[in-house]
């Protein structure tokens, strides 16, 4: 049973009754004769063959309130896009597969490339602009519910629960954030969110002060999910990030866009599993180790857009700051593994906050060094006055595509 306490600067929509999921969908059906809303699934082709996929698409096709699934489709060649739309047509609903490694799609990408204006990085954040981009192109919805395809605990109650607070005709949201807790086969999980970005913006406060930023980051229960949902007339000014700052990135953005009192989080699950990121300790480009990194080179940025000054002797006291910060942390995370009968492994929690507290000093440093650095992907306004025909671009090209 969730809390209900409303302790930080946006709203929290708790799970205090666990209403069915029928219920919330028949709300559904009646809101979306006045906002439709979407879906989009982010994936890789090799999550197709994942143990996740399969039971996500059986859950989706029950869905009754949904106008649109727009998937986006990465790694991918000609046969694998034809298994997926195959894949996806047991879906009753209308959608579309963004081939994203297709000709017709990486011709709208070599224009945008001549003006600048091209995502730079694969990735995740690559997939989900171009999946917005249709999104604002087919003008069929008003709100659209973006989740990850790799959810082993998947239920169709998770996008039910990111709609309703925007669909809702008495609601004001603008934005929606999940959340829910990270454990599965007795382990409490979620190193990157409990070990670094909780006692990271703990001990920013202590270093700099109260700031409304982080008083902000600090209120999100989950802030690293990726089941998130907004309406559509934030969409064209959102800027997505293209590392692995994503969550981080489009949080911040969605501070600098939109009012606090228009932005709220939502309980969307008792538990959710899906698939680990090593550790990889010796490997700055992979896995939790480049997440923290991307993460942390996040927070800088955003700080320095807030005024925030930012120098080595200031992150040389931060890492201290943090380190203590974390230590602490993870006294309270074993002591809740106890008594909630999880395992917690106390030495690697200890030597994960250590890799953290040289990954918070390297990415600073690499912000003073590259203070210029823009992982952002351009927002669809800029975009779309540069090349005003770009989303009929897209559109022809996946409408082709699906033919």
């Amino acid at each position: 049973m969730a809390d209900f306490s409303q302790n930080g600067v946006i709203g929290t929509l708790h799970n205090l009754r666990n209403r069915s999921t029928e219920e919330l969908e028949a709300e559904l059906v009646e809101y979306s004769t006045e906002t439709p809303m979407s879906l989009l699934l982010p994936c890789l082709y090799s999550e197709l063959e994942g143990p996740a996929m399969g039971p996500i698409v059986e859950e989706l096709a029950k869905i009754p309130y949904l106008s649109e699934i727009i998937i986006g489709l990465d790694r991918a060649n000609e046969t694998q896009f034809e298994a997926a739309r195959k894949f996806f047509a047991k879906l009753p609903q209308n959608f579309v597969v963004l081939w994203n490694d297709g000709t017709r799609l990486r011709h709208v990408d070599a224009a945008l490339q001549e003006v600048g204006l091209a995502p730079t990085e694969p990735g995740k954040g690559r997939n989900v602009w171009y999946c917005l981009g249709y999104f604002l192109a087919s003008q069929t919805s008003k709100a659209v519910a973006l989740h990850d395809c790799d959810i082993l605990t998947y239920d169709r109650s998770i996008p039910a629960r990111l709609l309703y607070p925007l669909a809702h005709p008495r609601f004001n949201y603008q934005f929606c954030k999940g959340y829910y807790y990270r454990a599965a086969g007795g382990q409490l999980n979620g190193r990157v969110f409990r070990l670094l970005v909780i006692p990271l913006i703990r001990a920013l406060k202590q270093v700099l002060g109260r700031l409304e930023y982080l008083d902000y980051m600090g209120s999100f229960r989950y802030a690293l999910s990726g089941e998130f949902s907004m309406r559509s007339e934030v969409v064209q000014s959102l800027r997505i990030p293209a590392d692995w700052g994503l969550e981080i990135g489009t949080l911040s953005e969605m501070f600098r866009n939109c009012s606090t009192q228009r932005i709220c989080q939502v309980d969307i699950a008792d538990a959710y599993d899906h698939k680990h990121q090593p550790v990889s300790e010796d490997n700055r480009t992979g896995g939790l180790h480049r997440m923290a990194n991307d993460i942390s080179k996040a927070l800088f940025r955003k700080l320095a857009v807030e005024g925030v000054v930012i120098t080595s002797s200031m992150l040389r006291t931060l890492k201290a700051c943090y380190y203590r910060t974390a230590l602490d942390v993870v006294d309270h995370y074993h002591n809740d593994a106890v008594m909630s009968g999880l395992d917690l492994d106390r030495h690697q929690e200890e030597a994960t906050v250590e890799l953290f507290s040289r990954v918070i000093l390297a990415a600073g440093d690499e912000f003073l060094t590259r203070p210029d650095e823009a992982p952002f992907i351009h927002n669809w306004a800029r975009v779309r006055s540069a090349l005003p025909d770009v989303l009929d671009q897209i559109v022809g090209a996946v409408q082709a595509d699906n033919a």
